[in-house]
């Protein structure tokens, strides 16, 4: 039965029960929905909704939401919106009705049977298996051998395992280039790299993630899983997680969804590494055709706009980055370093562009080095499938993802397209993480589930065994799947492991706790067979050999001829000024805040570096860096470089410098055995088939390879997606052959990151060149905006040099005599120095340039390079070890200019003028995204909210956490969706509670009941994926479970306890209402007044209130991690109802990043003893985890913000 809540015309809820629902549970219901009941007839309108045969992943937590309020009939609950002109519906994702009635989600249809395929070319063209000749003859020979036609899943499952996208046939193919057989293939000539500079590598190319040596760290995790238990420190062997993926077809077909699971995709390969790791941080990558976003961009039509296949450049790029920036904030994943380019070229018979776009994810994380091989599975162990219902989607997405899009029929490629649902993913990552954190970790084998659905992910699981599969046991959330469809989808937020029969238990019990799906789908059978059986009606969709599945048909053969590129020159003949600025407007070098104000880089309390730098937070910094524990040591720095412009003109040149870019950024971060640290991950995006595309990725690899091998480096991982090129009815596109270089390396002194941001006493500037080569303009972004490519680039001329000049600037960093430091890259010279003054106000710098055959050669460079500030005269360093470095420019405290000397000339840049221009390109695509004008209030903003803190003056900003034996005991509370419990917990521990991890399962089961403790905290993270409203299915639990309802309830009613709520768990103690009992009409957390969700480094002024937690810091404004979509104070009635304790430094956006009344980040209770804020007070608890700290107070060990927690615990011991 269907019923209806909601307003006509508006919004409607449609729930789906198994049963009539009695007046409690309709009572229930709209509460929860917050509308009335509307009865079960048909609604008649214009209504956008989800389609019928998917039941979406909002859905899913709705579901679960109703039942933890005791509503245990209701299977489907989807969400209608009447059609507004301001809304925009993606047509791929949503459906049209004129009438919501009895048969909305009535599936049309039933499961096809297995299918024998008698014509199996027929059946690889209708299906879109992108088989080759060979693989249709292997398969014609197959079915001969059997003596029986093969079925439709082991025809669809041999082409997705087989696929490109899978087998990577090009890199393992034999190539022929003008007649000669090269000897190497390209993976021959990667994994080289490997072989002779082992260097930390634990793993390399045995696993869908690579694994070097790290350092001994300290794992802080509760002692138990499935059930509550206490926090516990261990030592423990790491090894460096590395890993890049890309999303490429998806994401150029349906935006959203193919980056969201790009990224979910890429964070299952690191959970999936060896027998189980840990992702930490991610980064991303964009890559797209010009966005068009404003007028007067001229470069922008040399190209005509195309009739773009499925979605614009601009709804790419915001789609796609929302997407992207969903997934990691709502998984919990920070997003520490992106890149974002544009680019469309059109000359001669050249059409060049990212009309099939590039979207990677990429990341880092670890593991217990214990943990990084995986064991080979015996007869008799479990086979588990953890995650989600299968659905029609993400059908053969391996396979159509190996060929160029436009190729197939618009169905089978949308077809292909996934779905989001990060907290789902979440759940399982949870139970998988307490499993590898265990003394002893039960998984003997574990795989992620992306291309190839079940039938990649669980043959890999047994391919040295064979297994059976239950296909029965598969969940199915659409009954009309065949067993095919069943088998091959590729829902995104799956995992297989394998497991021990005695361990069942285990996992099942941490997993209920989780509330992470899991079913035991299957057995190892150890005779070397795959099998999928239906018990049912007892028929095997798929049974063969593993031998036969995975198949032999030959390598493949690439044969190709030199073509050589011939561009126009580049006219250096430019006035400097004018040029600068269209550079700056470039979405490529152009500022990225529309990028990273809307993804979270504070989440887990561990991010030591990320994007944003400076007292004018602006997105600068190119290295990222994350933590390996809490204690501010060990972390892991990561960096991202590409030059496919260059490559265009010299693919060797482009690979090198692509090297050499990422190279460039990482030195900032201290490492541990200098360049020696360094692995890579090199993710190959080029146009295959097509005259000359095969000579030049050949070229690449090849360089890349020597170039990583000179300078003694590894490639232990990567990606190829070699089919970049879009199909029109009248024009075929190639994208520009692409390699994107992540480097990752050990940091080994988190304190000591070097950030662009100049310091205005931090000395002079120095330039030293990398290259040693002439600066050459072609490739440039120079170049770019004449609509140019160029025919001569700049290139790495000497790798020992290189190595030399790495490793220097690594000594001279960590013997701190650098104050600043950034890297000279797209945009050139002029724009790595305005870039240094943009975060640092009221300052400028007098240059001076020798040796001037023509200015804009100087000022427009990107040959690899970097510019340092420092208080010491680095030239005889440099100059002693050979090093060519160039003192260039003094400090000018009394101008805010760039001014630059040059042949008896000067010319000046005016910095805040120039900055303007850098920023509102940003502003144009965050107008995109953002409501009610908050884009352009920020453009205003931005450079007048400059950070300034003031210190408590009894803070000395040292800390030691030794106590007494008064270990007070605390409780974290977490939901589903958490993501904040760890960072809040080592905070709450270093001044001396011992502290409990309570699952919202473990009060509703009855296994705590709060009793035992006097200090409770709701952490933060998207509790039901915020599903219904921020913390309203989390609070539901509550009100609507007796056990829960009782302990909350109780904990409130005693007069010696503390409570602390932030971000999630701020919207749930405002929810119910316990922070302002005495109030009628209560606050309440309200959406962003932007719309979207903010991430910010803000500060905020602590006011005098009754707040026990904030006595002794009133007076103070200090730096605050802010990262939510739902955090508006919404404060019915006059200021002085509340105990506001803090409130943001400006009263104005972004500082305040959502509209609050009376500005209010806080709020307390009357009597202080409960507090909630929106702010992360416990990811700002160390000097590191700060986005700016004063150069001052270089030497604190801890931040302010541990006064709240000790004041607690203080408050605590003396109220017993």
């Amino acid at each position: 039965m269907i019923h209806f809540f909601g307003k006509k015309n508006k919004i409607i809820f449609t729930v789906e029960s198994t049963s009539i629902l009695d007046k409690e549970s309709l009572n229930r219901l709209s509460w929860l929905f917050d509308f009335p009941y509307l009865g079960n007839n048909s609604i008649k309108g214009n209504y956008f909704g989800p389609r019928p045969t998917m039941v979406s992943p909002w859905s899913t937590n709705a579901v679960e939401i109703t039942q933890n309020m005791g509503v245990n009939n209701i299977s489907r609950v989807e969400k209608y919106l009447f059609k507004d002109p301001d809304l925009n519906f993606d047509l791929m994702l949503h459906q049209n009705f004129k009438e919501l009635n009895q048969k909305i989600f009535r599936l049309k249809g039933k499961a096809k049977p297995i299918l024998k395929i008698d014509d199996i070319d027929e059946f690889n063209k209708s299906e879109g298996l992108a088989l080759s000749d060979e693989e249709i003859k292997y398969l014609n020979d197959l079915a001969s051998k059997l003596k029986r036609n093969l079925t439709d899943s082991e025809v669809f499952g041999f082409s997705q395992v087989n696929s490109e996208h899978c087998r990577h046939k090009i890199f393992n193919g034999k190539f022929s280039i003008d007649g000669t057989i090269k000897k190497f293939s390209l993976f021959d000539m990667i994994k080289e790299t490997s072989r002779i500079n082992p260097n930390g590598i634990v793993s390399a190319y045995k696993d869908n993630v690579a694994f070097i040596k790290g350092p001994i760290i300290e794992q802080f995790s509760p002692s138990k899983g499935d059930r509550p238990s206490i926090y516990k420190k261990k030592q423990v062997k790491s090894v460096i997680s590395l890993k890049a993926e890309t999303h490429n077809f998806p994401t150029t077909v349906e935006p959203f969804n193919g980056a969201a699971t790009g990224s979910g995709g890429e964070i299952r390969d690191r959970m999936a590494g060896g027998i189980g790791s840990i992702p930490l941080a991610g980064t991303a990558v964009y890559m797209t055709p010009y966005s068009r976003v404003s007028n007067g961009r001229l470069w922008e039509n040399n190209f005509p706009k195309r009739k773009w296949l499925y979605q614009t450049p601009l709804d790419i790029l915001i789609k796609a980055s929302n997407g992207a920036s969903d997934f990691g904030n709502k998984f919990g994943q920070p997003l520490i370093v992106g890149s974002l380019f544009t680019f469309e070229h059109q000359e001669k018979n050249h059409n060049i562009s990212y009309d099939k776009v590039i979207m990677l994810a990429g990341g880092v994380g670890f593991a217990n080095s214990n943990h990084a091989i995986k064991n080979t599975p015996k007869k008799g162990d479990a086979i588990v499938i953890m995650g989600g219902d299968n659905y029609r989607i993400g059908m053969g997405g391996a396979a159509v993802s190996s060929e160029n899009t436009g190729v197939f029929k618009t169905g089978i490629e949308l077809n292909a397209i996934q779905r989001s649902n990060p907290e789902m993913q979440k759940r399982v990552a949870n139970a998988i993480r307490s499993l590898c954190e265990k003394t002893k970790n039960p998984i003997i084998s574990i795989h992620d589930h992306g291309a190839g659905g079940h039938l990649n992910c669980l043959s890999e699981l047994v391919e040295k065994t064979g297994g059976k599969i239950i296909i029965n046991k598969l969940p199915k959330g659409d009954p009309t799947l065949s067993d095919k469809e069943i088998i091959g989808n590729e829902s995104q937020e799956r995992m297989g492991l394998i497991i021990s029969q005695k361990d069942i238990r285990l996992l099942k019990d941490i997993c209920e706790r989780e509330r992470a799906p899991f079913y035991v789908v299957g057995e190892v059978t150890g005779d070397e067979r795959f099998t999928f059986l239906n018990e049912v009606n007892n028929k095997k969709p798929i049974d063969l050999k593993l031998e036969s599945l995975f198949g032999n048909p030959p390598k493949t053969k690439i044969i190709d001829k030199t073509l050589i590129n011939n561009f126009s020159g580049v006219d250096l003949n430019q006035d400097p000024k004018k040029v600068l600025s269209k550079i700056l407007m470039l979405e490529g070098v152009a500022c990225k805040d529309w990028l990273t104000n809307k993804v979270d880089r504070c989440v887990t309390g561990r991010v030591a570096q990320q994007q944003t730098v400076g007292s004018v937070q602006l997105p600068l910094s190119n290295c990222g860096v994350i933590a390996l524990d809490y204690k501010g040591k060990n972390g892991i720095a990561t960096s991202i470089g590409h030059s496919s412009i260059v490559g265009l003109i010299d693919p060797k040149k482009g690979a090198i410098n692509s090297i050499a870019k990422a190279l460039t950024n990482i030195v900032f971060s201290p490492l541990k055995n200098d360049l020696k640290s360094v692995s890579l991950s090199a993710n190959w995006m080029w146009p295959c088939g097509n005259p000359g595309e095969d000579v030049r990725l050949y070229e690449a690899v090849e360089a890349c390879s020597d170039f990583a091998k000179d300078l003694g480096i590894n490639i232990p991982t990567g990606k190829d997606s070699l089919s970049m090129k879009q199909k029109y009815s009248d024009l075929d596109v190639k994208a520009p052959g692409t390699v994107i270089i992540s480097a990752t390396g050990h940091c080994s002194d988190i304190n000591n990151i070097i950030t662009p941001d100049i310091k205005p006493n931090g000395g002079s500037l120095f330039y030293i060149d990398f290259s040693n080569d002439v600066k050459f303009l072609g490739g440039t972004a120079f170049a770019q905006v004449q609509n140019k490519i160029g025919n001569e680039a700049s290139v790495i001329k000497d790798s020992d040099y290189f190595k030399k000049v790495f490793n220097a600037v690594q000594k001279i960093i960590k013997q701190g005599k650098v104050s600043s430091g950034h890297d000279i890259s797209y945009g050139g010279f002029i724009t790595t120095i305005l870039e240094m003054f943009f975060p640092t106000p009221d300052i400028g710098v007098n240059i001076i340039l020798d040796k001037v055959d023509n200015i804009n050669k100087n000022l427009f460079f990107e040959s690899p390079g970097v510019i340092l500030q420092s208080n010491y005269d680095l030239i005889d360093f440099f100059g002693n070890k050979g090093i060519n470095c160039l003192k260039i420019g003094e400090m000018n405290k009394s101008s805010r200019k760039i001014k630059i000397e040059y042949d008896k000339k000067q010319i000046d840049f005016d910095i805040d003028f120039f900055r303007d221009i850098w920023f509102k390109t940003s502003s144009d695509l965050d107008n995109h995204q953002t409501k009610n004008y908050k884009a352009y209030e920020r453009y205003k903003n931005y450079k007048n909210h400059v950070l300034d803190f003031k210190f408590p003056k009894s803070f000395s900003g040292n800390f030691n956490s030794t106590f007494s034996k008064n270990k007070l005991k605390a409780a974290i509370i977490r939901e589903k969706g958490s993501n904040s419990e760890r960072e809040m917990a080592y905070a709450m521990q270093l001044v001396g509670f011992e502290v409990s991890d309570v699952h919202m399962t473990d009060l509703i089961n009855g296994y705590s009941d709060l009793s035992e403790f006097n200090f409770i905290v709701a952490v933060g993270g998207f509790s039901n994926s915020d599903v219904l409203g921020s913390a309203k299915g989390w609070a539901g639990s509550f009100l609507y479970n007796k056990k829960a309802k009782k302990s909350l309830d109780n904990f409130f009613k005693k007069p010696n306890t503390l409570s602390l709520g932030v971000c999630n768990g701020c919207q749930l103690f405002v929810e119910l209402g316990l922070i302002t009992p005495e109030l009628k009409n209560k606050p309440k957390m309200l959406h962003n007044e932007s719309g979207k969700f903010e991430c910010t480094f803000t500060a905020v002024d602590i006011q005098k209130s009754s707040s026990i937690f904030l006595k002794g810091l009133e007076g103070s404004r200090l730096g605050i991690w802010a990262a939510h979509g739902e955090g508006k104070f919404s404060l019915p009635g006059n200021k002085n109802k509340y105990q506001i304790p803090a409130t943001y430094y400006h009263d104005t956006y972004p500082a305040n990043p959502n509209g609050s009344d009376h500005n209010a980040a806080m709020l307390s209770s009357n009597n202080g003893r409960h507090l909630v804020m929106m702010p992360h007070l416990e990811r700002s608890t160390f000097p590191w985890n700060w986005a700016f700290y004063p150069e001052d107070r270089k030497k604190d060990n801890i931040t302010p913000w541990i006064k709240a927690f000790k004041n607690a615990y203080n408050w605590l011991l003396e109220n017993k």
